[in-house]
């Protein structure tokens, strides 16, 4: 690549993160990754509290399906707390990356990590799934949705550690932290916003030079691995077509269609 397209392609990249907010899941990421300052302020006023010990922050930590062939995630956010208590913050733009199903999903991969072999169940921690929405979601106006699971005949709670909350990006009262904090998420520049928690790291990604270059390095990494997903996508299903058609085994289609090696690790885990 020559220095010309590179720097190009840099700028497009500095250009792009001027209009960045925290609603965008490359900042978001970027900006709380590895710092507990920013997410022990999160969750304290998402949860209410004022007392959050975070101990772990981890940036699009993947969660993979033990299922062969089962859908795996990646986690916006992985944070876990002094008390053992796990939470999963998602930020999403659209509605249809809200879906209650993926929420659901999201919650019982969460548990799939927490016991080791002879564990008992009762020694499951509580996991949070907290969907930071840029619309309101749920329709109702309100900043925040709990969503617990109720004994429907009495309406108490069931108590097993689950929780589900979304929150709604969109909600405007800077009266109230959690007005603030969605204030902060909606700013595209540090001097607008309320916590100086977040704006440090706004700032610091924004405006310094060092910062700059990671976001924009962060950015590149990222586009590069969508193409690699998209191109072995891509092979998969020529490997599936061919293997149906002409009933060759992967091996077989693999090297008709000259498949490199690199990718024949990654696709023999599809089949």
């Amino acid at each position: 690549m020559s220095d010309a397209v590179k720097l190009n392609g840099e700028e497009e990249n500095l250009e792009l993160l001027e209009g960045f907010t925290l609603l965008d899941d490359e900042f978001m990421t970027v900006v709380f990754d590895r710092n507990t300052e920013a997410t022990e302020l999160l969750l304290n006023i998402i949860l209410g509290r004022n007392d959050m010990k975070v101990t772990e922050v981890v940036a699009q930590r993947e969660y993979k399906n033990p299922v062969t062939g089962g859908r795996s995630i990646k986690l916006d956010i992985y944070a876990k707390g002094s008390d053992g208590k796990v939470y999963d913050i998602e930020v999403q733009n659209e509605n249809a990356g809200a879906d209650v199903h993926r929420a659901r999903f999201h919650s019982s991969m969460l548990d799939t990590k927490m016991l080791k072999e002879k564990q008992k169940f009762k020694e499951i921690h509580e996991s949070y799934v907290i969907f930071i929405t840029k619309n309101d979601y749920m329709k109702m106006g309100l900043p925040l949705y709990h969503v617990e699971r109720t004994i429907q005949e009495s309406g108490a709670l069931f108590g097993d550690g689950a929780h589900i909350i979304y929150v709604n990006g969109s909600y405007k009262n800077d009266s109230d932290p959690v007005g603030k904090l969605m204030h902060d998420f909606r700013c595209t520049s540090a001097v607008d916003m309320f916590y100086q928690e977040l704006a440090k790291s706004v700032r610091h990604f924004k405006e310094t030079e060092g910062g700059r270059s990671q976001m924009s390095k962060a950015m590149e990494e990222r586009i590069n691995r969508e193409k690699d997903k998209e191109r072995i996508d891509c092979s998969y299903e020529y490997i599936k077509n061919l293997m149906e058609a002409m009933k060759m085994t992967a091996e077989q289609a693999m090297s008709i269609l000259k498949i490199p090696d690199e990718d024949k690790a990654v696709l023999y885990k599809r089949f």
